[in-house]
Formats: structure tokens, C-alpha cells, sequence
């Protein structure tokens, strides 16, 4: 099992160092799942016990000029490792304007991502800071705990609002409730509702628009026969939300919102080269 690679482009570095700084924020350790073409970022935590989950998926080729692994097996050429993104986070802070970073998988006392930062220096020799990260190896065994999560057939698909729009409004909310309600309808309207003893408030979003498949797509035929006004809605924990929206450094082009009523509140978050999904559960 072996893994190097490395990123020479500062804009790719940079951008690369954003999308884990995102991720930290949303989990405290998540798996790291490392094929041929593709890195994968995954927090699973069990939806059924209120815990959120993310897939985030990202293509090698868009940020390392070097790239190569060896999986666990010729035929399952792929490797599972657990670890802190907030670790990989802090070593990749030192990397702002590093002529090159290097990262491999080293066994020396326990299983390590070392991350080797050169820097620039005013002699003809390059500094070179390295952090070990530890790492724990997922056996085979246990991977198929963590594939991509399955997207139950939704009510309601649409586009959100500016986030940092929607950041202030949530921010603003968190100060009055631990929920919030999410609702929207196949006409591009949105809510987002707090309600308790003391207070009730609403924020009206419309004209948001819906992906094209909330209307071909077959699992949504039938949008049809349905009302275009009816709500959908699910109870959220705020924080989640918050934490969501707080953490987002990936400048998405589009983000996504689907709802399944009552069930699960479902953000997919898209820039070129990569796709984030968030999954909160609601609240009964």
C-alpha cells in the first residue's frame, strides 16, 4: 500500500487548502479514500442517530502534478485512512507560498500522511517543513461503511440563495432557536422559518429556480400531477445549518437543495472540479 503526490501549482495548492479548511469545519475526523483518479473526503456519521453525513469528491488531476498509489489489492486498488482534517488543515497553512508540497504515506513508528512544505528561501538551498499526520488504516473489511450515500427520492429540489445571504439570516436565527424549518416549493420559493413560544420568523426567498432534473428526472414524474406551490419542509438542528454555511470556503458556482419532508434535508455544493454533499436529518 503505497501513496505520494505532489502540487507544485500555487493556485491549485491554494485551492486545495481551501477545500480542506471547509472540510475541518464540518467534521472533526473524516475518511480519506484514495483511488486512481480521485480523492474522496467522507463523514459518515449514522443519519438515524441525528448525525449529519458528507461526501465531498474531488479530481486528483485538477491540483497535483504528481500522483501515485498503490491500493490494498490489485483488484481493490484503493485506500481508506481515517484522520483529522483539521490537522492536514494547520500543515497546509504553512504552505501559502510554498514552491512545492509533498505528500506521502509513511509507516515509521505508526501509519502517517507527511506533508513535506518547501519553501522559497533567499539561498540557493529550499527550506523544507514537514508535519507527520497520523492516520489510522480502515481495513477492507469495513470500507463498504463508507460509500456514497444514497439520495432518498425528494419532494422538493431547488437552488439556494446567495450563501452569504442565507449565512446572515441563519447567523441572526441561531440567536433564538436550536431549529430551524427549511421549506420550499417547485416554484422556486423558499422559507426559512424559527418558531417559538416567544417568536416566529420567516425569511421569504423566491425566484430561486429548480435543477432541470426536478422535473425530467424519473424519481420526480410525480412533480406532474403535483401542486407547484405546495410546501415541503423539514426541521433542522441550526448548527448544523450554520456550521454548513459558516465553514464554506469552496466559492461554489451552484448549490443545491433537496427535501425530502419530514426526513432529510440534502446540500450539494458544486464548483468545476469539485462536488461537496451535505446530508442533515430533520428533526421529528
Amino acid at each position: 500500500m503505497r501513496f505520494r503526490a505532489k502540487i507544485v501549482d500555487l493556485a491549485c495548492l491554494n485551492h486545495f487548502s481551501r477545500i480542506i479548511n471547509t472540510i475541518a469545519k464540518l467534521a472533526k475526523t473524516c475518511i480519506l479514500r484514495l483511488t486512481v483518479c480521485k480523492l474522496y473526503f467522507i463523514l459518515s456519521d449514522k443519519v438515524a442517530s441525528g448525525g449529519a453525513s458528507m461526501w465531498c469528491e474531488l479530481s486528483q488531476g485538477n491540483f497535483f502534478d504528481e500522483f501515485q498509489m498503490e491500493g490494498v489489492a490489485a483488484e481493490h486498488n484503493e485506500i481508506y485512512l481515517e484522520l483529522v482534517p483539521e490537522n492536514l488543515s494547520r500543515a497546509l497553512k504553512t504552505a501559502q507560498s510554498a514552491k512545492a508540497v509533498k505528500i506521502k504515506l509513511t509507516n515509521k513508528h505508526c501509519p502517517c500522511l507527511r506533508v513535506a512544505v518547501e519553501l522559497p528561501s533567499l539561498s540557493s538551498s529550499s527550506r523544507i517543513v514537514t508535519h507527520d499526520i497520523p492516520v489510522g488504516v480502515i481495513p477492507r473489511r469495513m470500507w463498504n461503511d463508507f460509500r456514497e450515500p444514497s439520495v432518498p427520492d425528494f419532494d422538493v429540489s431547488i437552488y439556494l440563495p446567495v450563501l452569504k445571504t442565507m449565512k446572515s439570516v441563519v447567523e441572526r436565527m441561531k440567536n433564538l432557536s436550536n431549529f430551524i424549518v427549511i421549506e420550499a416549493n417547485l416554484s422556486g420559493e423558499m422559507n426559512l422559518k424559527i418558531e417559538t413560544d416567544l417568536v416566529s420568523v420567516t425569511t421569504h426567498f423566491k425566484d430561486l429556480g429548480s435543477p432541470p432534473w426536478a422535473s425530467e428526472d424519473g424519481c420526480q414524474s410525480s412533480a406532474q400531477g403535483r401542486n407547484l406551490e405546495s410546501m415541503a419542509e423539514a426541521c433542522i438542528d441550526i448548527k448544523k445549518l450554520q456550521q454548513l454555511l459558516a465553514g464554506q470556503q469552496v466559492n461554489p458556482t451552484k448549490v443545491l437543495c433537496n427535501i425530502v419532508r419530514k426526513r432529510i434535508v440534502h446540500f450539494i455544493l458544486l464548483h468545476e472540479e469539485v462536488s461537496l454533499q451535505y446530508f442533515i436529518p430533520a428533526i421529528a
